[in-house]
């Protein structure tokens, strides 16, 4: 199966309706990251196919637990789940932060291509920005443990806001060490098209 295709098939078992200008997003997306993966070594996963599910459809089974109209991505790498999100949210205003320069510069290069406008890219180390306004919601994926992603990321969150980490499987020492201050919502698990992998998604706020 061709990526597009799958990604179609992705989308439908998610329930997810995207535009066809979305959609040509997202494939473009995928070729601008599969070029700068050759030297800027963005993400273990080579295969294109492999990219639609881990990548592409591993982050939008978790956007319909985003809330709000300004998202933070922290520790964003290759630009997952932020730039997927902003294809698929256009109205929303997305903030990707990494303090890794090159990977900034991939994604600075990546919002040019897909001509995203609700995008802005931060360079630096996630503890030490301090935005004007507060995010509805702070999303993290393989950037840390719940504690130290709440202790780096916390006070990015509005206080009606939410923090999102996306794990593997259930995370039952991480979950049993959230810091004072801060409570569980919830632990969701997701069913990813095309992953074999476990998923959870754990929804977390100020307490």
């Amino acid at each position: 199966m061709i990526p597009a295709e799958q990604l179609e098939a992705g989308l439908a078992e998610l329930g997810l309706t995207l535009p066809e200008s979305a959609r040509r997003q997202m494939a473009t997306y995928l070729a601008v990251l599969q070029k700068w993966n050759r030297v800027y070594n963005l993400t273990a996963v080579r295969d294109a196919g492999q990219m639609v599910s881990h990548h592409l459809l591993d982050s939008l089974a978790a956007l319909p637990y985003v809330i709000g109209g300004r998202v933070a991505d922290v520790g964003s790498g290759g630009g997952f789940p932020g730039l997927p999100f902003a294809i698929a949210r256009p109205d929303w205003r997305f903030t990707l932060i990494d303090s890794n320069h090159k990977k900034c510069t991939f994604l600075r290069q990546a919002v040019i291509e897909l001509a995203l406008a609700n995008v802005e890219i931060v360079a630096e180390r996630v503890e030490q920005y301090r935005p004007a306004t507060a995010f509805d919601t702070v999303v993290s994926r393989a950037f840390s443990d719940i504690p130290a992603f709440l202790e780096l990321a916390g006070h990015l969150v509005a206080p009606q806001g939410i923090l999102i980490a996306m794990k593997g499987v259930y995370p039952k020492e991480e979950l049993a060490q959230v810091p004072a201050g801060y409570t569980t919502r919830d632990v969701i698990r997701l069913q990813v098209p095309g992953l074999k992998a476990t998923r959870h998604l754990v929804v977390l706020a100020k307490a």
